[in-house]
């Protein structure tokens, strides 16, 4: 991290100097109607349908770069943003592709589903340590993943991937801030099953 981004750091929501990057917000739209895939999918530009595999139209926007899932039921499915203005954005033009088929589409409950972020704190973390000492809050088989654990936190519902190189992915928080004092919670604990590596 550069130093003119440590400088942009807020000590007080971010002790551990380190802020997660998102890197994908899931929202949902609906659009209170019915839609016909085929119609959708044989006007609408970058437009994919193949209902053998998946039943939903799927469009790719160039900006903001996300994907968009147009179910039957109204519903659409945004992935990919980067932000929650971005998501909202993509969301309303895929709903806007919508109406100007000829569909009466609406524009309701918009939702943040879910953001992922992630981040490095810089340390080797020894896995085995960390479960010790936080028992009953893990998911994992050390056989088929031997270099990550599962870490679930209860308030909010959220899930930490914690991998052994110090990377940490944090998936399940319907707001940012929910990401980055889960982040925040875990870190002192990182922190007590670093790895020293001593070199030669």
């Amino acid at each position: 991290m550069a130093d003119q981004d440590m400088e942009l750091i807020d000590a007080n929501n971010h002790p551990s100097g380190i802020v997660p990057t998102i890197q994908n917000i899931v929202s949902t739209v609906n659009l209170d109607c019915k839609l016909n895939l085929r119609e959708i999918a044989m006007r609408a530009r970058n437009a994919e349908y193949n209902p053998k595999r998946f039943s939903a139209v799927t469009i790719r926007l160039k900006y903001p770069k996300t994907t968009g899932l147009i179910f039957e039921s109204g519903k659409i499915v945004c992935t990919g943003a980067k932000t929650e203005a971005q998501s909202k954005l993509a969301a309303g033009k895929y709903a806007r592709m919508v109406q100007k088929l000829g569909f009466p589409a609406k524009f309701k409950n918009f939702k943040i589903q879910n953001i992922v972020t992630s981040c490095d704190v810089n340390f080797l973390i020894k896995l085995d340590a960390f479960q010790y000492s936080n028992g009953g809050k893990f998911s994992n088989d050390p056989q088929i993943f031997p270099n990550r654990m599962v870490f679930k936190m209860k308030q909010p519902e959220i899930t930490i991937l914690i991998f052994v190189s110090g990377k940490i992915v944090i998936t399940g928080a319907k707001e940012r801030g929910d990401a980055y004092n889960a982040f925040e919670h875990i870190y002192p604990l990182l922190r007590q099953c670093e790895k020293v590596v001593y070199k030669m």
